[in-house]
């Protein structure tokens, strides 16, 4: 199930936000609620509850396993793909609906801003944005020979922000990651550090996130 804040306007665009570890879809939902558009559906799924290999196999809601905060730990590609696939389920509803693909930015936060990279690099959807905080790149070693290219792919607009305290992610990762990504072709890639924040967010970071969007979808 998901989170839906409907427009209340006609609806242009769409964003589709997918939470971190052990969250729902309306932790998110209540952020972006202060930044929300007219114009524009927001949407918030809930990931499906499963055993983390990292919390001692407890179940929680979780976009795929973690086995290990280490960059160079075993990855759960059965769960990243399958996660991304409903990622990109909702993406095609939004197009059935009459929106473009263009008009169609998709997030996360950590390992759903994972999942989200992950899925605009392995899909051939031409998104609108892509919004990824306090996350990185899954998968990184099967790229760039995972990556879909198309026109247009590499102009993807790409808001990637860390805090520089963070104990789960750290901001060394994340930044290899912006590299990597960088290094593939990538030309539209902000990346942007919060000194003093830690795996969460800030008032600063959402209006970043807010004016990412007002670029993207203004009306």
């Amino acid at each position: 199930m998901s989170v839906i804040l409907q427009p209340t306007v006609k609806q242009t665009a769409s964003v589709i936000f997918l939470h971190g570890l052990g969250d729902t879809g309306h932790g998110w939902s209540s952020v972006f609620a202060q930044i929300k558009r007219p114009h524009i559906k927001y949407i918030f799924p809930t990931a499906p509850v499963r055993p983390i290999t990292l919390n001692g196999g407890f179940p929680m809601n979780s976009w795929f396993d973690i086995k290990s905060l280490r960059p160079d730990a075993a990855q759960d590609e059965d769960g990243i793909k399958h996660s991304s696939q409903l990622l990109l389920n909702l993406v095609q509803e939004e197009i059935k609906n009459g929106i473009p693909s263009e008009r169609i930015i998709i997030g996360g936060f950590s390992q759903g801003g994972a999942t989200a990279l992950y899925t605009a690099l392995t899909s051939s959807i031409r998104f609108g944005g892509v919004i990824a905080l306090s996350t990185w790149l899954p998968l990184h070693n099967r790229f760039p020979v995972d990556l879909k290219p198309f026109d247009g792919l590499f102009s993807t607009p790409i808001l990637q922000c860390h805090g520089d305290v963070d104990p789960m992610v750290s901001l060394a990762w994340s930044q290899l990651s912006t590299t990597f990504i960088k290094q593939m072709g990538f030309t539209d890639l902000k990346f942007k550090v919060y000194p003093g924040l830690s795996h969460s967010s800030c008032e600063e970071e959402i209006d970043d996130v807010d004016d990412f969007i007002k670029k993207i979808a203004p009306n």
